[in-house]
């Protein structure tokens, strides 16, 4: 099966304007994202998908530098920039990933898939039921899946957000979760404010910028040094009807 991820990024951000192109242990957000959604052995290509506004240009250069393919679509309408985007990759199933999570691990990556794989459901995410740290989120959705949440999908935040129209219709879509062996889901490994960015920053110098660092790695570097989680962990997360 050709599955492709699909990394969405732009550098319009509410609370952190332009975060996606910050420094990160030498290396831009995106270029960390990137690289380590690459090295999941179950995907058949990587893909940025941006927007069409000039903004954005940036975005297409930094993809170009780091020789990844990218597609361009809507700005707000992020659903029919995946699907259009998964349409011009020929993508039977698709993986979603945010350009704002620069500690993304591939296994966990390869994890999702491989159930998405082995049972074959319409959807399979590690956040239906969240267990894994924020910042590590998996979504796998198929082809025919995406095409019909794509016609069918009305509410601006189902649009924004992609995929909330197939978890909120379990009646509609067959949904797998994938779970970790334990709750985990207290910590915040993503970056959506200053104190997020200033977070990765550290942990990235404690790993000695190891792009390879695995998400337990950066528990363990955590569990030595707890003041790190400190530095973001009051942050909450938008609500879904926020944007």
């Amino acid at each position: 099966m050709r599955i492709v991820g699909i990394i969405q990024a732009r550098m319009g951000s509410t609370r952190l304007p332009g975060k996606i192109l910050k420094d990160i242990g030498g290396e831009t957000m995106l270029a960390r994202v990137v690289r380590r959604t690459q090295r999941a052995r179950a995907l058949s290509q990587v893909v940025v998908a941006t927007t069409k506004s000039p903004a954005d240009d940036v975005v297409v250069s930094e993809c170009e530098r780091s020789g990844v393919a990218v597609f361009r679509g809507a700005e707000q309408d992020v659903l029919d920039r995946y699907y259009w985007a998964a349409q011009a990759h020929q993508a039977e199933a698709l993986v979603r990933v945010t350009s704002d999570c620069p500690l993304i691990d591939p296994s966990v990556v390869d994890q999702v898939v491989d159930a998405f794989l082995n049972v074959g459901p319409d959807y399979t995410s590690n956040t239906l039921e969240r267990t894994y740290p924020r910042g590590l989120d998996t979504e796998v959705i198929a082809a025919a899946a995406l095409a019909r949440g794509w016609r069918e999908a009305r509410k601006p935040y189902q649009r924004v957000h992609v995929t909330p129209y197939f978890y909120e219709n379990p009646n509609l879509f067959r949904l797998l979760s994938v779970r970790a062996e334990a709750d985990y889901s207290g910590y915040r490994l993503t970056v959506d404010t200053p104190e997020d960015l200033n977070f990765a920053q550290r942990v990235y110098e404690r790993l000695d910028k190891d792009a390879t660092a695995t998400w337990t790695d950066v528990l363990a570097l955590l569990a030595r040094e707890p003041a790190l989680a400190e530095l973001n962990r009051h942050i909450q997360q938008k609500a879904l009807h926020e944007g």
